[in-house]
């Protein structure tokens, strides 16, 4: 990912942000003026926090449909956002990159975490990948995390 990906980012981000919006009367213009500021916002906190996180663009071919920014830790690894596209959603996409992920964090001993709204229906593909809610108490969010087979 580079910065000329940017407005991308932000498009993918407001589509994960419709349903929400939906029950907001906002005007459309005021929607998307708010959407670009919480991206900035995000984007800024990912970049203070997660100094040297990998931020890759997902493609399929050759079109931009996602983004998976990792944090590598020595006994983890951090998925910081994971986000595709509504036309990707449902298509197998995802767990493809969650299983690539295990294969190469479960030879080396790492476990996969990440923080998934309470709300967010991805969780069930967290489930059947293996993820099992590590902390429950972060408010709109739980700590998931996947471990090797020993």
């Amino acid at each position: 990912m580079s910065d000329a990906d940017l407005a991308f980012t932000a498009a993918l981000y407001a589509s994960t942000r419709t349903e929400e919006l939906a029950l907001v009367p906002w005007p459309t213009e005021t929607k998307q003026a708010f959407l670009l500021q919480q991206h900035a916002a995000q984007h800024a906190h990912y970049q203070q926090h997660y100094r040297g996180m990998e931020a890759m663009i997902i493609e399929r071919h050759g079109v931009a449909i996602g983004r998976l920014y990792l944090y590598e830790m020595p006994t983890e690894i951090r998925i910081v956002d994971i986000s595709l596209m509504p036309e990707a959603r449902g298509q197998g996409v995802g767990a493809a990159l969650l299983r690539d992920l295990f294969a190469d964090a479960g030879p080396r001993g790492q476990n996969v975490t990440i923080h998934v709204e309470k709300n967010n229906p991805a969780r069930t593909l967290y489930t059947r990948l293996g993820f099992e809610v590590l902390d429950e108490d972060r408010g709109a969010y739980d700590l998931w995390q996947w471990r090797p087979a020993a």
